[in-house]
């Protein structure tokens, strides 16, 4: 075929709206908690033995999210991998919309809403300004409507360090391929993680898939509001079991003990080849960093 036949894809500038609305979503997700992750901080403070190391621990978070809010500044020095999960409409060019998201990326980090935390691999260098191979992180998704949803999670290496995957069965927990092996598997990387993950965290959970898609599911489940109700039976009764068991473990706010492991466990499920059975759990910290933002495209 002769080259000069094909029409090269035109590149759309991005429209400044999509900068502005990329740099605000950054700076609400570093400095502002979601407030159903600030409740449940609260109730967990109300559940804790008064003056316990949990509760001065829960005490202290709440007060530097409170800080952090006021002066809009990040509730964590690390202000993590950045990870963006986008519903667009159809013909919505992923192209401009990177372009915005590093635009943005390179604004807030020049005002240190982000720190510079994107280090090449090989040559340990740092980027100075979170843009490098595979930073930020899109994961991409076409829809039939005309919103843009974007929706980011500022994701710290502490917690990303306690992540695990399995593959059932597991003989070592006596974990099979069914539910209670996936039960098995995440209570014992709850006991590992603890001292470790900065607790109280969320697990996002993905039975299934391949080993990289099941994590990329794990981290879109951490979207999901703590508060909602997962629309499958047996999903949502697991997932209440594993946080009333976890938070019965005794390892408590940043692992100094207490009744408050977990803030909430939500858990998604994907077709899988007969081969495999995986179970990959993305944990995350108390300082959930999750915020959205949609747009009308016209």
């Amino acid at each position: 075929m002769n080259n000069a036949m094909v029409p090269r894809p035109s590149v759309t500038a991005p429209p400044d709206t999509w900068v502005a609305a990329l740099h605000d979503l950054l700076v609400r997700a570093s400095t502002r908690l979601p407030d159903d992750v600030t409740t449940a901080l609260e109730c967990g403070l109300a559940t804790e033995q008064p003056g316990s190391n949990a509760a001065r621990a829960l005490s202290a978070i709440l007060a530097n999210a409170r800080l952090a809010r006021q002066s809009c500044r990040p509730l964590c020095q690390d202000t993590g991998a950045i990870i963006f999960h986008v519903d667009a409409p159809v013909g919505v060019s992923q192209t401009a919309f990177r372009s915005a998201v590093e635009k943005a990326v390179i604004q807030a980090t020049e005002e240190g809403v982000l720190r510079q935390n994107c280090v090449d691999s090989l040559s340990g260098k740092n980027s100075g300004d979170n843009l490098g191979a595979g930073n930020p992180a899109i994961h991409w998704h076409e829809d039939t409507g005309s919103t843009l949803r974007m929706a980011v999670t500022l994701k710290g290496g502490g917690c990303e360090n306690v992540g695990a995957q399995y593959a059932l069965p597991d003989s070592g927990l006596h974990a099979g391929r069914d539910l209670e092996g996936v039960r098995r598997c995440l209570l014992d990387a709850v006991v590992k993680a603890q001292g470790k993950g900065c607790a109280p965290g969320i697990l996002g959970v993905c039975i299934g898939g391949d080993r990289a898609s099941g994590y990329v599911e794990s981290k879109r489940q951490l979207l999901r509001p703590l508060t909602d109700t997962n629309p499958v039976p047996e999903l949502d009764k697991l997932e209440q079991r594993i946080l009333k068991e976890a938070n019965t473990l005794g390892i408590g706010p940043m692992g100094f003990s207490g009744r408050t492991t977990l803030l909430g466990v939500k858990i998604g499920a994907l077709h899988r080849v007969p081969a495999s059975y995986f179970v990959s759990m993305t944990y995350m910290c108390w300082a959930c960093r999750r915020q959205t933002v949609e747009l009308e495209i016209s």
